[in-house]
């Protein structure tokens, strides 16, 4: 898929790590193909130990000029200094990619200046275990082409789908921040094992083992959500007790409005 590529990983931190061991371990391009740029020299001979044969600098000026694709995997904040120093030095057909969170496709073309092909794309964390869920949107410019390349990166570290732009910010709230929500629910649910008397270590070895294996039940049978809880929840018995006490505390209405509050960030974001 990329083998014709030379793709530059600029700010090559979780995100950009686990796409390099995405790309490479899935064969979709050969190491000495990726660049990967950071600020300090010790992450990236870290990150060339991990993958030899990896091209790294901490010149994204250096690691731009050959790429025929750019990932972005920067902070929202740093975008006008990185985009500024390096868009000189990026072809127009060049492909971007970028996971900045809240920024428009429209945002980055202007800040290229010319009719560049671009890319949104918003994983998640869990990528890093290759487990990652990935909205793509493409920009004015980018071609089925440009998309199918984008979604075979992403692909190699979990799940990819695309959506329109407009749905990013609110794909932003859901997915990209999900991580966030399920980590406290785990968190919580421990907390509510070891209040009942157990260890913290059984508590927290029974609370993620139940997440995961909630939402591996869900993947793998493709069952509404609410048919699985149902399942569980016999008639007079203990899952219904809880899920009635869930519901009236207001568990529903507070994940809703999280999003709804992650996503009102996002749109945030853009115009900063």
């Amino acid at each position: 898929m990329l083998s014709n590529d030379t793709v530059a990983v600029i700010g090559a931190g979780n995100i950009g790590h686990s796409l390099i061991g995405g790309m490479i371990g899935g064969n979709l391009i050969e190491t000495e193909d990726v660049i990967a740029t950071r600020r300090t020299g010790s992450a990236l001979d870290a990150l060339a130990e991990e993958f030899p044969g990896l091209r790294t600098t901490t010149d994204n000026v250096e690691a731009v000029q050959d790429a025929s694709i750019i990932l972005l995997t920067i902070k929202p904040q740093s975008r006008a200094e990185v985009i500024t120093n390096i868009r000189d030095h990026v072809d127009r057909d060049v492909l971007v990619i970028s996971v900045l969170a809240g920024i428009t496709s429209e945002r980055l073309q202007l800040g290229f200046g010319q009719d560049q092909p671009v890319i949104r794309a918003m994983p998640n964390t869990p990528a890093l275990v290759d487990a990652g869920a990935t909205a793509l949107s493409p920009g004015t410019y980018a071609t089925d082409a440009h998309l199918e390349k984008a979604r075979a990166i992403f692909e190699a570290v979990g799940n990819a789908v695309v959506v329109p732009e407009d749905h990013m910010d609110a794909v932003t709230g859901l997915s990209g921040s999900g991580p966030a929500y399920v980590y406290m629910f785990i968190e919580a649910l421990t907390d509510a094992g070891v209040k009942q008397g157990m260890s913290r270590e059984d508590a927290s070895t029974l609370a993620r083992q139940t997440v995961y294996g909630a939402a591996k039940l869900a993947i793998d049978t493709d069952k509404h959500p609410a048919i699985l809880r149902d399942e569980v929840t016999t008639p007079g018995g203990t899952a219904i007790a809880a899920v009635s006490s869930l519901e009236e505390h207001g568990l529903r209405t507070m994940l809703i409005n999280a999003v709804g509050t992650a996503t009102q960030r996002s749109e945030e974001l853009n115009d900063e």
